[in-house]
């Protein structure tokens, strides 16, 4: 099948991919419909992609080469112990083979990789999207009949596209129009998230953390992982602190979306203050307050498991299909693994309805699979959190094998068996 205009809605990480995808597959027209004007806003963040799904995706052309990525090779648990030193005592350490990379860094590369015949529009906020079904018509052969979809924008605007991939988000319009009865759940805490220059560590005092390992902090009823990320000007250190926040787990505040830097109230601000001046060995607190108030912000936590992830002529993607809470590291990879997939499963179709059949059978159960995931390492590192103090290597080996639940891994499952 070849032919027919396909929208993307939303213009991020996942935006990017499926564009590419649809055009290397044989769209005759792609265009994405992102809201903002300007440059995306990342604030910096980091996010890692498993080694072996790097390289899953690299050969199936969903990862472009040439962005920068950091290598990190290990993972070490901590606690803080006054007679252990300033930076804590390690109770267990594991192989962590994963690249980290920086957000707005992997966007740029995505974006730069995206063929130049996709209409890449910037302010084509999307008010609606629906499903249009028509009758078919029998001497059409391309795959194109049988109906379409519609955009609406918001200046009233109504566009017509054969297909329209939903790649806007956890709080997805197009989601709405798949399965409106789904919505997203507060997971009961937060995480605050900030970022660093990597040569501003040396004024944390001496600390044993070399460049290729992921620091995890943890106290009863939180956790935090600090690990570099590479950076437009040199390597940054990229934390995410997870917690329940001062209001016993309600949000403190009405709007669903984060406190963007600049914007953390006081409130929070004291909170991770505290957590930091009791719970933190001394050196990793000095680490995390080495950060700029503009560069940190807060993020409520949310998950959903969709039971659809294609409707008529719309297809979910990334976030938008499943919202995965960011213990699982696997965000990124998951939003490149649905554009690779949705690329062959078109190649492989003879229609429409074949090529949304194949993308729902190939990642439906995925994203189900990791918000299951997130939920049981949510629970384990957050709400309810072991007697970390008292573990050692067997220990803590075994309760992360029992949160894994038969998972292979954290940071998403091969594509393929």
């Amino acid at each position: 099948m070849r032919g027919g205009r396909v929208a993307v809605v939303g213009g991020s990480i996942a935006g990017c991919a499926f564009a590419s995808a649809a055009v290397r597959a044989g769209a005759d027209e792609v265009s994405v419909l992102e809201r903002t004007r300007g440059r995306l806003a990342d604030r910096g963040v980091g996010l890692c992609v498993h080694d072996d799904r790097a390289a899953e995706l690299a050969a199936a052309g969903a990862l472009p080469a040439g962005i920068a990525a950091h290598p990190l090779a290990r993972r070490r648990w901590l606690v803080r112990d006054d007679a252990a030193g300033p930076a804590g005592r390690v109770f267990w350490e594991q192989p962590f083979p994963f690249h980290s990379y920086h957000w707005g860094l992997l966007w740029r590369g995505l974006r730069e990789a995206t063929p130049r015949s996709v209409l890449y529009r910037q302010g084509a906020a999307v008010a609606g999207v629906a499903d249009a079904p028509c009758a078919p018509d029998a001497s059409d052969t391309s795959g194109t009949a049988g109906g379409h979809a519609e955009v609406r924008l918001a200046d009233g605007t109504v566009e017509a596209y054969d297909l329209v991939v939903g790649a806007d988000g956890y709080r997805s319009v197009v989601r709405e129009a798949v399965c409106p009865d789904h919505l997203p759940q507060y997971a009961g805490y937060v995480c605050w998230r900030g970022n660093l220059d990597a040569a501003r560590l040396p004024a944390a005092g001496a600390g044993d953390w070399p460049s290729d390992t992921v620091a995890t902090v943890c106290w009863p009823g939180g956790s935090c992982v600090v690990y570099r990320i590479p950076g437009p000007d040199g390597l940054r250190v990229n934390w995410v602190l997870y917690a329940t926040p001062p209001q016993a787990g309600r949000l403190p505040y009405d709007d669903p979306t984060s406190f963007p830097p600049g914007r953390v109230t006081e409130q929070l601000t004291a909170h991770l203050d505290e957590i930091l001046d009791r719970r933190f060995p001394p050196y990793w607190a000095r680490v995390l307050g080495l950060t700029e108030p503009r560069d940190v912000h807060v993020q409520p936590l949310y998950d959903l498991a969709t039971d659809r992830i294609t409707a008529g002529r719309l297809l979910l993607a990334g976030d938008a299909a499943s919202v995965v809470r960011p213990h699982n590291t696997s965000g990124a990879a998951k939003a490149l693994q649905d554009a690779a997939a949705f690329e062959a499963a078109w190649r492989a179709a003879g229609s429409w309805a074949e090529l949304l059949s194949a993308y729902r059978d190939s990642r439906g159960a995925a994203g189900r699979e990791l918000v299951a995931l997130a939920r049981r390492l949510g629970r384990a590192q957050v709400e309810r959190t072991p007697a970390w103090a008292a573990m050692d290597g067997p220990a803590a080996r075994a309760w992360w094998q029992a949160q894994l639940g038969g998972a292979p891994d954290i940071g998403g499952r091969a594509m393929t068996p």
